[in-house]
């Protein structure tokens, strides 16, 4: 048994057909992303498994043929606000977009949802790489660089927000009638390049201070932004020395903003396909590629690399390509990939539709036990955000194989210790920074 105190943090990265383009059509797997039991059971296997958090990704733009659970699908903070009922410590994280929203709307709606859970809320800040968006605004998309100039200061505004309320602003003293303390409760009065917020919200403090902030980006604006602002970071790895120097690359930027390695989580995707043998795992994963469709693999692969790559011959090897003004995370990890092992195209193009360019393990719960152990101890994770390939069944099999195997070597919680997702972390709540106290 290990005898370090350091123990991995989990989530799970829920897409109701499964992670895998085609896992809905695995016998037996969910093929519903708009199934509120569905999700719900997902959620409760998750709180079984002690999972640090649940998390809902979204875009803002549907493109036919695309992954099925990107075509339909809930509007994440609201699907939160229906677990929030339904769960007692899963930490609840959902996506919203610092190009197509407003700082105060996204205050509110995370500050609500924390309230509403009792402390268990998180942002992942996007910046939204997919250019359709912006049709749906009556906007051009902005660019990659453009982007992330907004998303600096929408952070902030949004934090700053959080923070327009002290604890204990609110008093409900029924003697005097006097129902909040106004000397806790200040304007933000903020006035920036891009947004005027004048403030306070109206929504008191939340009970973990503030909503956790997940960061997903690896371009340089992407990283400096989370190494200033982010409790959690999602990473896109497929090679154990690349994610190492990751999270070198990431842990060495927080002093510079006063942080230390342990207030932020580094969370790489990974999608585990699991059997009673090596052989079974991988015949899992077989029969889940022999359903994927030419179109919807390339659809996404398209998507990632932010060019059309249906015209390439599929037997051509991948070239060297420049990163494109969507997303840097997944296609350099892929385009890295592509030239380690000399992929073709329509190799990337299966690696992309089983996973969406995360990393795939597959084999019995030891191995891939042994694995998440090798990059946890290696530094090269916090622990990982866990990408079933299809619903209940490949999660339930995590869960129940492949968690007790950490647990008894010391990796993983045996259970809650605390009931905010910032316990889970294990970071202290901040106090206002409105108010004269540190952030």
């Amino acid at each position: 048994m290990s005898t370090s105190h350091r123990q991995m943090h989990l989530g799970v990265f829920v897409l109701g057909t499964g992670n895998h383009i085609a896992g809905w059509r695995y016998p037996g797997a969910a093929d519903s992303f708009l199934s509120l039991k569905g999700i719900q059971t997902i959620a409760a296997t998750a709180e079984r498994g002690k999972f640090d958090l649940l998390f809902l990704g979204d875009g803002l733009a549907a493109k036919m043929g695309d992954h099925p659970s990107f075509l339909v699908r809930f509007e994440p903070i609201t699907m939160l606000a229906a677990l929030a009922a339904s769960t007692t410590h899963l930490g609840l994280g959902a996506t919203a977009s610092t190009t197509y929203a407003e700082p105060y709307n996204i205050a509110r709606l995370f500050a609500s949802l924390d309230h509403l859970s009792g402390g268990r809320s998180a942002w992942n800040a996007v910046t939204s790489s997919g250019a359709g968006a912006g049709a749906n605004f009556g906007r051009v998309h902005p660019g990659h660089d453009a982007r992330y100039e907004v998303a600096e200061e929408f952070v902030d505004v949004v934090r700053g927000l959080w923070d327009c309320w002290d604890d204990g602003a609110v008093i409900a003293d029924r003697q005097t009638g006097q129902y909040v303390d106004a000397s806790k409760v200040k304007a933000l009065d903020h006035v920036g390049r891009f947004f005027q917020v004048k403030g306070p919200m109206t929504t008191a403090r939340c009970p973990q201070g503030r909503p956790v902030i997940i960061q997903a980006g690896s371009s340089e604006p992407g990283l400096a932004l989370a190494a200033r602002t982010a409790e959690i970071v999602f990473s896109v790895v497929q090679d154990l020395s690349e994610a190492k120097l990751a999270y070198r690359a990431l842990k060495s930027r927080l002093p510079t903003y006063g942080r230390s390695a342990t207030d932020v989580a580094l969370l790489p995707g990974v999608m585990p396909v699991i059997g009673r043998t090596d052989a079974e795992a991988r015949e899992k994963l077989n029969t889940l590629q022999g359903f994927l469709g030419p179109t919807s693999a390339l659809i996404m692969l398209s998507g990632r690399l932010g060019m059309d790559v249906s015209g390439f011959d599929p037997d051509d090897l991948v070239p060297d390509l420049p990163l494109p003004d969507s997303s840097h995370g997944f296609a350099r990890a892929m385009l890295s990939k592509a030239r380690r092992e000399a992929m073709t195209w329509r190799d990337l193009s299966n690696l992309t539709g089983a996973a969406r360019g995360h990393w795939v393990i597959c084999g019995t719960p030891e191995r891939i036990a042994d694995i998440l152990q090798e990059w946890f101890e290696a530094d090269a994770a916090d622990g990982f955000n866990i990408l079933p390939p299809y619903f209940p069944q490949s999660f339930d099999e995590f869960v129940d194989l492949v968690v007790p195997i950490l647990q008894e070597r010391g990796l993983y919680r045996r259970d809650y210790t605390g009931t905010t997702l910032r316990d889970h972390l294990g970071l202290p709540r901040p106090a206002s920074v409105m108010f004269g106290d540190a952030a």
